[in-house]
């Protein structure tokens, strides 16, 4: 458990470094509209893919989990999984061919790359050696394939007709990524002969583990739909390079989640429900200090590091960065309910109706704000979205948690956040310096400012540190 815990740690850190590396060259060799076109492309493509896999990737590593021991039950299972996988995907391979034909003119070349998308999820076995153990396989193989995406990358994208050689790279090497699995299947499994109901027994499970992830990406994906239909894929440019770096500090509350949701489903199991709150406490306080300031220090800088990081022409994208900024806190918010109380209690109802209030607020939102303020509007469809996820999921476990306490205790980081925020705005103002110095500038004093009107609360939490982890 400890090798697979540091392989994912370093994967997700990897998988967080690689995109930063490239996106200030992308962007400026694509340019938001080389860049948009791949995002709405993509979006699209993802949608049939989902759409493919169903909830294999859950439902999968859960069942095979159950059989690894067994290698006859494991072959067994893993063939009728499988060939079911095949039904649904084969199904929305055609259904996105035909999509494509009847739908897409402007961008049906790249659409048709996106492709190597879609066929991909007819090879994604991941959830097999998920549940069989195997991430040292899994990880490494998917290390190698993405630094090698990045190599080629730099080596053929060069100019902004090279949208499809980026598309090509980046859907050609998941595609890749997904087909080497199969030359270690046989280590694991013989292949056994299965019938009929072995295969479409696994549908209606597949089907409730699919409830979520679809209600997820509604909310997650549609808005850059919806942006390249009602207005242009240079805005959906704009708008992919500033949720790039919104997810930045997101990877980074959402791994203390990860974290603490096991930890929290062994205690709810063993009715430790005292202990639960006080870990609830502890975690919501700490991801508290680290939400306001990410909020506040990226609203204070985001307009000279868009130009700066991603070129002069994505300076929309500081303004989307800045409004973006604010879902932080209702992500960082919503995030400690749902990993560390939701989920361990199994409340699955009430997480699935949270994401669906979310993808319906995000749609009308998006509908009356698009086409007046274009990327904008799509911004604000997403924070009112992020606004109500975090709302229905306090107000459902109002009862059982001490939410006036986690909101009392969160101000006092609020306050000593806006104090950052309005140094960082006042050296950015006065002081004259080349904008590369001053932006490494305001970083530092903020850090540093926020640091020191914390330092009791950090020498707590070092203090505590085996407690609350």
């Amino acid at each position: 458990m400890k090798k697979n815990l540091i392989y994912n740690i370093i994967y997700q850190l990897l998988i967080l470094i690689l995109p930063l590396i490239t996106m200030p060259y992308v962007s400026r060799v694509l340019g938001a509209d080389g860049i948009g076109t791949y995002s709405y492309t993509y979006s699209i493509a993802y949608y049939f893919m989902i759409f493919g896999m169903l909830g294999l990737n859950n439902y999968g590593n859960r069942t095979i989990a159950k059989v690894r021991d067994d290698k006859d039950k494991l072959s067994k299972e893993f063939c009728s999984i499988y060939i079911f996988q095949l039904i649904t995907t084969s199904a929305m391979i055609i259904l996105y061919f035909i999509y494509i034909l009847v739908f897409f003119e402007q961008y049906r070349y790249i659409a048709i790359i996106q492709s190597m998308y879609v066929i991909s999820s007819m090879f994604d076995i991941n959830w097999f050696f998920f549940g069989i153990e195997k991430f040292k396989l899994t990880i490494t193989r998917n290390t190698f394939i993405k630094v090698l995406s990045l190599v080629l990358i730099f080596t053929f994208v060069k100019t902004v007709e090279d949208v499809w050689k980026y598309t090509a790279i980046l859907a050609g090497s998941t595609l890749f990524s997904n087909i080497i699995l199969f030359s270690f299947l046989k280590r694991y499994v013989k292949f056994t002969k299965i019938n009929k109901y072995d295969v479409f027994k696994h549908f209606k499970p597949n089907l409730i583990l699919f409830l979520p992830v679809i209600a997820v990406s509604l909310y997650k994906i549609m808005d850059k739909i919806m942006l390249g239909y009602m207005s242009t894929v240079t805005e959906v440019g704009y708008y992919e390079n500033s949720e790039k770096i919104i997810s930045v500090p997101i990877a980074i509350i959402t791994a203390i989640g990860t974290v603490m949701l096991p930890r929290m489903s062994n205690m709810i199991s063993n009715n430790q429900e005292e202990k639960v709150k006080e870990f609830l406490d502890k975690t919501m306080n700490i991801i508290m200090c680290f939400a306001f300031p990410m909020m506040f220090g990226l609203n204070a800088i985001s307009r000279d590091f868009s130009i700066i990081y991603f070129g002069a022409n994505f300076e929309k994208t500081g303004i989307l960065i800045q409004l973006l900024s604010i879902t932080i806190i209702f992500l960082s918010w919503g995030n400690v309910i749902r990993t560390q109380y939701l989920i361990p209690k199994e409340m699955d109802r009430e997480y699935i109706t949270s994401a669906f209030f979310g993808a319906i607020v995000n749609f009308f939102m998006n509908i009356i704000f698009i086409p007046k303020y274009q990327a904008i509007g799509a911004c604000f469809g997403t924070i009112c979205a992020e606004f109500i996820v975090a709302f229905y999921q306090t107000f459902v476990v109002r009862k059982d948690l001490t939410i006036k306490k986690y909101i009392k205790d969160a101000f006092p980081f609020l306050i000593k956040a806006l104090i950052m925020y309005i140094i960082i705005i006042v050296i950015g103002k006065n002081i004259i310096l080349p904008k590369k110095i001053k932006l490494i500038l305001q970083i530092f004093a903020g850090v540093l400012i926020y640091a020191m009107l914390n330092v009791k609360y950090i020498l707590y939490v070092i203090k505590t540190r085996k407690e609350i982890i």
